[in-house]
């Protein structure tokens, strides 16, 4: 039976039954990658459809994932949507009470959960959620309540169904502009507002990403690492791949992506920032401790990249002698780069979710590894512009994709029309009008221009731009982006709203810091020991002015302030995306601050 593929789930079906035997997902199981077949998913995805059904699920109702990445939370979203009804993902690092928000605000009366952890986690905070009904556990977990299920037992009641024909129905019976899913904004200030997705929204956009980059289908082969319940892992680390029919390899955790990377070899990725940050630091850290006639090789290679770049990314002949050059890094030091990653396949990887350095960017670029810079919002299903193969520009998110209007507002916000901006935030028309114009643009809350080839360059978050107590306006996003590039910084957050001057909190890289100092003879018996030592403040005194010295004196880093550890999603500085809470940062770091203007 073929389906109509005005949804996401129609579209899921149709490939399943043109793919079949092939392998959908691969997962990791007793370390290693296991399949599961389009035939295999679809069996199982229409059998827990039904046992939704039977468990007493409506077309329209709101049913909750509260759980990592594992290839039962893609089984239980399409089976949700399959039956008609919407979902709303609940990051798997968030906390019982902030489950429970969501669980309330969306009306779930069921909760998809992954582990004993996110069991323990939902039922803690069970006394305020009134109209929750019935958890399913992914894992097999053994209780007396009656109201929490297993992942097995609901495809078994499915599949004892009397009632097959129910299922065709449901998913026969989508509108396009029907409530697919709620992802629910990562709460940067405030409460988080679910954002309404259609089924429309996502359609359109997963085909706006094949027509910018047509060359995908399904002979690539994908590896998925982002959250499921953010946009930006959603719609292209899981919807796009399935459109295509592209194997789908579920990472164990972005603390394994490398390895995962070397075990599946993938051709297609979608990323943060944070992932090409780490791999560019520790490529540098191993350049560091080589042999001086490695280094020298390394430095000569990427001197050749840098230059070349530029016309291999616009598809220009790079001039004769430097393309000799080139050809002779690629094959003493890029390819085996590039292998030892696992990167030797790629053909592109999607960056997205925030800025990366231009430097970052020209490297890895530079080095044969295509880095497609794109942009979009969870407002926006989300992307809205990719760099491509036909117009690349660096530092841009490129033009916008097919059947997307972007215009500059005079206040340099950047505004958008297209079939994948949202229906809304939902319950909360108030909020939804304010950040729509009277004609009907979405505003973005994001400052940029659009260049003369029609790239669109971000300069930062409306929000997030500093004015100083002497008028100035200043972007905190290219100053961090300069600073955290560098091998000894890991993160980097500017300060200095009202204030006369700008300062900076560093997160050092540890590792290579420790490195330095015993090159240097300094003992030290921890981070905080560490980051005390005179001579540890003075390195970085005189790295960050150095950094600094192309920047205008009022972007100037007066002081700064050594932290002994990372922000992280755990301590709340971070949102679940890695993207900075300045909001948190600034409270809880407030005495840290006020030292700095003292």
């Amino acid at each position: 039976m073929e389906y109509s593929e005005k949804s996401i789930a129609g579209i899921f079906h149709n490939r399943a039954q043109q793919y079949r035997h092939e392998a959908c997902v691969r997962y990791k199981e007793n370390g290693k990658f296991t399949d599961i077949s389009w035939d295999e998913m679809q069996k199982r995805v229409t059998n827990l459809g039904l046992g939704l059904i039977a468990l007493g699920v409506k077309k329209g109702d709101m049913v909750a994932i509260f759980s990592d990445n594992r290839w039962e939370w893609l089984i239980a979203d399409l089976a949700i949507l399959s039956i008609a009804a919407s979902d709303a993902p609940i990051y798997a690092t968030n906390s019982g009470p902030e489950a429970a928000y969501i669980i309330n605000d969306s009306g779930s009366k069921i909760v998809f959960i992954s582990d004993q952890d996110h069991l323990e986690r939902t039922l803690a905070s069970k006394g305020e959620m009134a109209g929750l009904e019935t958890i399913i556990t992914f894992d097999p977990i053994a209780t007396d309540d009656t109201n929490i299920l297993t992942l097995d037992q609901v495809m078994e009641m499915g599949a004892q169904s009397k009632d097959k024909a129910a299922f065709d129905e449901r998913l026969n019976a989508i509108d396009s502009e029907d409530l697919a899913t709620l992802i629910y904004t990562s709460g940067t200030t405030g409460q988080p507002k679910g954002v309404m997705l259609t089924h429309n929204n996502f359609v359109a956009n997963i085909k706006q990403c094949y027509e910018s980059h047509p060359t995908i289908g399904h002979h690539d082969v994908a590896l998925s690492f982002l959250p499921w319940s953010h946009s930006l892992g959603r719609t292209v680390s899981v919807y796009l791949m399935l459109d295509i029919g592209a194997v789908n390899y579920l990472a164990e955790s972005f603390q394994t992506i490398l390895e995962d990377m070397q075990a599946s070899r993938p051709t297609l990725v979608v990323s943060v920032p944070r992932l090409f940050e780490k791999i560019h630091s520790g490529l540098l850290s191993k350049v560091e401790k080589a042999p001086p006639t490695k280094k020298k090789l390394f430095g000569w290679a990427t001197s050749v990249a840098d230059r070349a770049v530029d016309f291999r990314v616009q598809r220009e002949p790079v001039p004769f002698f430097l393309n000799i050059q080139y050809k002779i890094a690629e094959k003493l030091v890029f390819s085996k780069m590039r292998d030892a990653l696992g990167m030797d396949n790629i053909r592109i990887f999607i960056s997205g979710g925030g800025a990366i350095a231009t430097e970052i960017d020209r490297f890895f670029n530079g080095i044969g590894i295509s880095v497609h810079n794109g942009y979009g919002l969870t407002e926006t299903t989300p992307v809205t512009n990719a760099n491509t193969f036909e117009v690349f520009s660096f530092g841009s998110v490129g033009p916008p994709f097919p059947r997307t209007d972007i215009i500059i507002a005079k206040d340099g916000e950047i505004l958008i029309k297209g079939p994948q901006v949202m229906k809304g935030y939902y319950n909360k028309p108030e909020e939804t009008k304010a950040v729509f114009t009277e004609d009907g643009w979405f505003m973005t809350g994001d400052i940029g221009f659009i260049d003369e080839r029609g790239c669109l360059h971000i300069t930062d978050r409306k929000k997030d731009l500093i004015v100083t107590a002497g008028g100035k306006n200043i972007s905190p996003q290219n100053i961090e982006n300069t600073l955290s590039a560098d091998l000894h910084i890991e993160q980097a957050v500017t300060i200095g709203e009202g204030k006369k001057y700008l300062s900076a909190i560093i997160v050092p890289n540890f590792i290579e810091l420790a490195s330095y100092a015993k090159s240097q003879g300094i003992s030290f018996t921890g981070n905080e020991d560490l980051i005390e030592n005179p001579a540890i403040v003075k390195f970085y005194d005189e790295k960050i002015k150095d950094l600094m010295k192309d920047y205008a004196r009022v972007e100037q880093i007066r002081k700064f302030t050594l932290l002994p550890h990372e922000f992280s999603i755990e301590t709340g500085e971070l949102t679940p995306t890695l993207k900075l809470k300045r909001k948190v940062i600034n409270e809880k770091y407030s005495p840290v601050i006020d030292g700095m203007y003292a």
